[in-house]
């Protein structure tokens, strides 16, 4: 058997307002329009590795901004190509009205990135990720369920993250698998694999 050489991505993509046509891919501008002039503040497409243990790294980086009307201790976060996401941390009960990737995947994966770096408080890291979800206009129903879990529950990723930090565990690679069987669990066994 021939070995593959395919590198699942995905590109995940701001919905285009009521002005663009849907039976179409926007345009380059149409698309850049949308986003900056709705006030959001992000940059680049979702591209995206899947490991076949439902795990995900970014093939791009990614990055976003406080708009005017946010929090002034909040922060731009450049998130780097790389950098391995779980998505949303939305319990398995919760996926079929809260998806792992609803449409705050996006602040979700800055929010992942803020929690594993800790170069912010907890508080500015779930403060970004409702901003963000803001920037998306996720429903207020979802975004406030995403907001106060993470709220309630996030401190035992936030601790697991600084312990594992501690410990000497990296979660950026240096270099993707070309293997979409592989698992993550897999291609952490060689360091060389991680910044």
């Amino acid at each position: 058997m021939g070995s593959l050489a395919v590198m699942p991505a995905v590109m995940v993509q701001p919905c285009l307002g009521e002005g663009a046509a849907a039976d179409r891919e926007p345009t380059q501008k149409e698309w850049l329009d949308e986003v900056f002039s709705s006030g959001k503040a992000v940059k680049g497409g979702l591209y995206l590795y899947r490991f076949s243990d439902e795990m995900y790294a970014l093939t791009q980086p990614i990055s976003w901004a406080p708009n005017a009307n946010s929090p002034k201790d909040l922060q731009r976060v450049d998130v780097p190509k790389g950098f391995i996401t779980d998505f949303a941390s939305v319990p398995r009960i919760f996926w079929s009205v809260l998806p792992r990737d609803g449409t705050y995947l996006y602040p979700a994966i800055v929010h992942d990135y803020m929690y594993w770096n800790q170069s912010t408080s907890r508080d500015q890291a779930d403060e970004t990720l409702r901003e963000g979800m803001q920037d998306f206009s996720v429903d207020p129903i979802s975004l406030n369920a995403v907001y106060w879990g993470v709220r309630a529950g996030g401190w035992v990723a936030w601790n697991k993250n600084a312990k594992l930090k501690a410990e000497g565990a990296r979660r950026t690679l240096s270099k993707m698998p070309e293997d979409p069987l592989i698992k993550l669990s897999d291609w952490e066994k060689d360091p060389s694999h991680f910044q």
